[in-house]
């Protein structure tokens, strides 16, 4: 009999599993991906920094999953709102929640909803040309920017904010974002952090993209960096990007028109502004047994758009427990939520790990599948599902319309650029036809 399936998300973890499922029962199981966007592949396309091309090349991989047997891509499908949870727990043998972590954790300070104040998923997504963000409105035009967090994606925002325009022109930042950053006034960009360089979760590479900058200069305070001889303790890779660090609060800023400040041991208390942001004020830090202790000491640092890089939450859906405080599905190990719903990536797990992270999540979840002896309820789930969502008016798109919009952002891009993004999904539908 045919065991099926359904995966809610096109992203990494989505993939994977499908994958992993794949490797388990081959043809004899039906699985389809359930995205809702037209557009598969998640956070590799709207989360991935646009200048990182070579770690988009993990699409192809998806992709060949895609053109498995058996596998479907329902796309432009939102659950909760063209189908709930609990009907496809009727339709399918398992259903698999792989929609990752789209929403900002807010910074919860005095201030934080002044106008100017955005999240990482957002400002990201805006780049990105992620549909829910191509409106957005980022303010550029004040000389300051300040960036809260310490790990990759704070980076990958200052990055982009530095970045000359030919620069950024040969990579997939979407064009209405190039065409914002031409008109940016922002030359003093701080990388605010509550601890220290050692406790920075950079890797080696984001960390020394900075030095390589045609117009970008990154700072950090000498008296930020512990004695040289403590890094001798730190695992190698981080022992390298700590190096990139040192070697920056030792050159010349030279005549680079723009700044990357480092501000480690500074703790954001608020932000200020006369009806938008205009200042955030940090509080002065030490590290006591490796915990950030405020000491009194306030600085403002003037900006007008201020970026939260602090972490992501994942979304509830109706009808499915949910962890309020740590952001994600409530299961076991294995990703088990109830009896035929499981959870794998970020929605089980919360936004931690690289991409590759994911794939063990979704080998854990199948065998998870088969240690409950998964009984197949029979019947034909994908044409089920179709027919269900028919009834409703919902408009289905499958992998053949995604190839279509795939070569006609192709076909479209800068010179020099890999593809323009669809950043409207009327347009993309319109498209599709």
């Amino acid at each position: 009999m045919t065991l099926n399936i359904a995966i809610i998300g096109a992203g990494p973890a989505g993939y994977y599993t499908a994958e992993a499922a794949l490797k388990q029962w081959g043809g004899t199981a039906r699985i389809d991906i359930i995205d809702r966007l037209p557009t598969p592949y998640g956070l590799i396309r709207a989360g991935v920094a646009p200048d990182h091309q070579s770690i988009k090349a993990v699409t192809k991989r998806y992709e060949a999953t895609n053109l498995g047997q058996g596998v479907r891509f329902v796309g432009n499908v939102m659950v909760g709102r063209d189908v709930s949870v609990a009907e496809l727990l009727g339709i399918y043998d398992a259903v698999v929640l792989s929609v990752g972590a789209p929403e900002d954790k807010p910074i919860g300070i005095p201030g934080d909803d002044l106008p100017g104040v955005l999240g990482s998923a957002a400002f990201v997504g805006w780049y990105n040309g992620h549909p829910d963000y191509a409106r957005l409105d980022v303010p550029l035009s004040h000389h300051g920017a300040a960036i809260i967090g310490n790990g990759n994606v704070a980076i990958d925002c200052a990055r982009i904010l530095a970045k000359t325009i030919p620069e950024l022109e040969t990579s997939d930042i979407a064009q209405h974002a190039v065409d914002a950053l031409r008109q940016s006034a922002i030359r003093d960009i701080h990388i605010v952090g509550r601890r220290g360089p050692h406790q920075a979760s950079f890797t080696t590479k984001e960390a020394g993209e900075l030095g390589h900058l045609e117009r970008a200069h990154p700072i950090v305070r000498p008296e930020d960096l512990p004695p040289l001889d403590a890094d001798a303790a730190l695992e190698p890779g981080h022992r390298k990007m700590v190096t990139h660090l040192r070697s920056f609060a030792g050159t010349e800023r030279g005549d680079k028109p723009v700044t990357i400040n480092f501000e480690f041991f500074r703790r954001p208390v608020a932000v200020e502004g006369n009806g938008r942001a205009e200042r955030l004020i940090v509080e002065t830090t030490r590290l006591e047994n490796g915990a950030a202790v405020g000491t009194g000491e306030l600085h403002a640092i003037p900006c007008g758009l201020i970026i939260a890089c602090i972490g992501y939450r994942t979304s509830a859906l109706p009808g499915v427990a949910f962890d309020d405080r740590l952001g994600r599905f409530p299961g076991d190990e294995q990703g088990r939520i109830m009896p035929g719903l499981y959870a794998s990536g970020w929605a089980r797990r919360g936004p931690s790990g690289t991409i590759g992270t994911n794939r063990p999540d979704g080998f854990s979840v199948v065998e998870a599948m088969v240690a409950d002896g998964l009984v197949t309820k029979g019947g034909d789930a994908p044409a089920a599902l179709d027919a269900l969502l028919a009834g409703r008016g919902a408009r289905a798109t499958g992998f053949g319309d995604w190839q279509r919009l795939d070569a006609a952002e192709i076909a479209r891009a800068r010179p020099g650029a890999p593809r323009e993004k669809l950043v409207s999904v009327a347009e993309m539908l319109g498209l599709i036809g």
